[in-house]
């Protein structure tokens, strides 16, 4: 019960930003598991989408697709871009990072890539329940960032809701436990 009021009371105080900016190098976006046959989940289009919207405000002129084949032989990063090209993006415009197999990879992997095109800043975009655990990650990452959350393409069910939240905070006792200590990004 401790842990899980550790991890619930870390993921209400986590940080959101680190900068007042409104304009970054570069947008990150998040991977999430496409479906059994390749296909772009809810998620993965909520998540691109926002970063498309995000794009065309002017927020960052080129978005980091994270995530590699974690969950099944589709990596994140592969089905992810060819929605934002879909959507409008330019290929030359989007930079994939296709190895990461859990949100401090994704973070640490983006980081390189960050540092070999001299970027310094960037705007994260995830799931709304995601971006807490995401924010203590990026706390401890030597780059100016903001989280922003994308939005639910239809309605969520409450269960739903309530089901991401859960396996979340699990999530955030897992890195608060041992990630955060045993994981660390070399750059």
């Amino acid at each position: 019960m401790g842990l899980v009021a550790w991890a619930t009371i870390a993921r209400a105080l986590a940080p959101t930003e680190n900068t007042t900016q409104e304009h970054f190098d570069v947008l990150i976006v998040l991977g999430n598991p496409a479906d059994a046959d390749g296909n772009p989940t809810p998620t993965e289009l909520e998540r691109v989408t926002e970063a498309v919207d995000e794009y065309e405000r002017g927020v960052a002129p080129r978005m980091i697709i994270s995530g590699g084949a974690a969950h099944n032989q589709y990596v994140e990063a592969d089905v992810m871009a060819r929605v934002a090209e879909a959507q409008g993006i330019p290929a030359g415009a989007i930079v994939e990072e296709r190895t990461a197999l859990d949100t401090m990879q994704n973070a640490c992997d983006s980081l390189k890539i960050m540092r070999l095109h001299g970027w310094e800043s960037a705007e994260v975009v995830s799931s709304a329940s995601h971006l807490p655990r995401t924010g203590l990650i990026l706390s401890r990452l030597p780059l100016k960032w903001r989280t922003h959350a994308s939005h639910a393409l239809e309605p969520e069910r409450p269960w739903m809701h309530a089901a991401q939240t859960a396996v979340e905070i699990a999530k955030t006792a897992r890195y608060l436990v041992w990630a955060r200590q045993t994981e660390s990004c070399t750059l």
